[in-house]
């Protein structure tokens, strides 16, 4: 069969494009490894955070934001240091981004029904100086309905133009080869699995029972990074974050296993920026898990003292949530692939989020009533139950226990409980007074000066050690992963390019597959907020294109 153009991948990039060219009436085949109740891919299970600019949400918040400032936290995270050569597409993805964070893409996402929580978040706030890494003002946009929410207008109109006869959508179809004519791709092979019905984000059988062959003008790859590939992970693992972690959690569900990078690279398209990659240094192992190894991501305020497997504390910008590769390179450079949170009852109840829609059912539910109970005492209820069920939580009356706790966990004798005290008291003394020396204390402070830190986000500053404040808690930290930085190198139009920089005729990439852009819009880092926001945007580029 011949269509106008096969989308490889359900997920949010791949749905986007589809979106578009339903619009231009073409003729598409959406098709995808996993069952149809997957359709939305890793967007579904995210916190559904999007990086917008001089919003009204910032506006109403009293946040002066702009073009210029974002395009300078923009450049000032990413690093960019290929421009000859690997960045280059990068850098032009980026800058378009920034224009269409800025711009249109509010008013685009607003016309499709898509809605914001009231109050914006503070996400990777860098921790060093102004032309730095991070965010210098808060940017992190939560929708409303969480990744679901994001999801549903995409899936509801690919579904209806299903139904409709416009469009073929067919789950369970493992592609294992592009299809080339006189140098350009002209379609699909690869293996029907048989049915499943587990549930969505557990891990679906392999088993093939045919074969597919599908032929179209142009064949977008939308098929994700490699993030639940824990090898592959490994294997390009930057020396610059030090030896890969022995042990790692998985933040993403199994299918997101990488194979069509090798797959497109088989018919001549150049995979760039293989080293730069995105993992997180908070993750939790999931009492309830969904998939294998299912790790979860704690959001934290920035009051927690954090400490490395030997008891030492992180110097700035290693706070949580400022700096999250520092923080993984200083984390490697122990020799340990875990580290520590020392907290309060206080701190918990107000700082800790958890990343994933089903870690947040009142955002993802859309339950006033629900969001309401976050201002009561005590944590979210699902953060209650990691406290609970979790394995990586202590919970203690006295500092002694607390480190004892921590040691029966670890399984070793690494912490001394009076070189850690001498540690908290040292930041407990710089609480007596307004002003101070201790740069974590003077990120708290400022964090507050922002109203919607102050109301939700961040803990009135207190001494650790006072009885008052507690008990102590302790979170034994594992890395996380999630995301792929590089990935195929495309142009502006989404076209895969060869190892001669040319594109390959009929070849298209979007999202985290294409690095979320030119193979690697971020650079080194993330200002957070951008993942989702790269596949809508590379999505609707390439869809748009093609729509032509």
């Amino acid at each position: 069969m011949k269509y106008d153009v096969i989308v490889v991948g359900a997920g949010l990039a791949g749905l986007t494009a589809a979106c578009e060219l339903i619009d231009a009436n073409k003729n598409v085949l959406i098709i995808d490894q996993e069952p149809a109740n997957s359709i939305g891919g890793q967007a579904f299970w995210s916190f559904g955070g999007l990086f917008l600019v001089d919003s009204p949400e910032q506006r109403r918040l009293g946040i002066k934001d702009s073009k210029e400032l974002a395009w300078q936290d923009w450049l000032g995270t990413a690093g960019f240091d290929r421009l000859e050569d690997e960045d280059n597409w990068g850098y032009q993805w980026a800058k378009a981004y920034v224009d269409f964070a800025s711009g249109e893409k509010y008013h685009w996402l607003k016309s499709i029904g898509i809605k914001f929580f009231p109050v914006v978040g503070w996400a990777e706030r860098g921790g060093s100086l102004a032309g730095g890494h991070g965010n210098s003002v808060p940017r992190f946009h939560i929708v409303w309905g969480t990744g679901p929410g994001l999801v549903e207008p995409f899936a509801k109109k690919v579904n209806r133009a299903v139904k409709k006869g416009k469009i073929q959508y067919k789950p369970r179809h493992k592609v294992d080869e592009l299809l080339t004519s006189n140098g350009s791709v002209v379609g699909v092979r690869g293996k029907v699995l048989e049915e499943s019905s587990i549930q969505r984000g557990q891990e679906s059988s392999r088993v093939e029972i045919s074969e597919f062959e599908y032929y179209g003008d142009a064949v977008i790859v939308a098929s994700g990074g490699i993030g639940a590939n824990l090898e592959l992970v490994r294997e390009n693992w930057p020396t610059r974050l030090g030896s890969p972690p022995k042990n790692m959690v998985s933040g993403v569900p199994a299918y997101v296993d990488g194979r069509m990078l090798k797959i497109s690279a088989n018919v001549g398209a150049r995979i760039v920026n293989r080293d730069r990659m995105w993992h997180y240094t908070e993750g939790l192992k999931n009492w309830n898990p969904i998939w294998k190894n299912h790790g979860i991501r704690i959001l934290p305020g920035p009051s927690s003292m954090w400490f490395d497997a030997l008891g030492n504390r992180f110097n700035a910008p290693n706070f949580p949530g400022f700096d999250t590769l520092s923080t993984l390179e200083a984390i490697q450079k122990t020799g340990y692939d875990y580290s520590w949170f020392i907290l309060t009852e206080k701190i918990i109840e107000k700082e800790f989020a958890l990343s994933g829609s089903e870690q947040n059912p009142d955002l993802t539910n859309k339950s006033l009533k629900q969001i309401l109970k976050r201002v009561l005492p005590g944590p979210p209820a699902p953060v209650q139950a990691f406290k609970d069920h979790g394995e990586d939580f202590i919970i203690a009356d006295s500092l002694k226990d607390l480190v004892d706790g921590m040691n029966r966990l670890a399984g070793n004798e690494l912490l001394n409980f009076l070189k850690i005290k001498d540690q908290i008291l040292a930041r407990d003394r710089e609480m007596e007074n307004k002003f101070t020396k201790d740069l974590q204390v003077m990120a708290i402070q400022s964090a507050r000066n922002y109203v919607g830190d102050k109301l939700i986000r961040v803990a009135k500053p207190h001494k650790l050690l006072a009885p008052e404040n507690g008990p102590l808690i302790a979170v034994r930290l594992n890395i996380l992963t999630r995301k792929t930085l590089g990935g195929l190198q495309t142009n502006l139009n989404g076209q895969v390019l060869n190892e001669e920089g040319e594109p390959i005729q009929g070849l298209f990439a979007a999202g985290e597959v294409s690095g979320f852009g030119g193979g690697g819009v971020h650079g080194y880092r993330s200002l957070e907020g951008t993942f989702l926001g790269g596949c809508l945007f590379t999505g609707r580029q390439v869809g748009k294109y093609l729509s032509k």
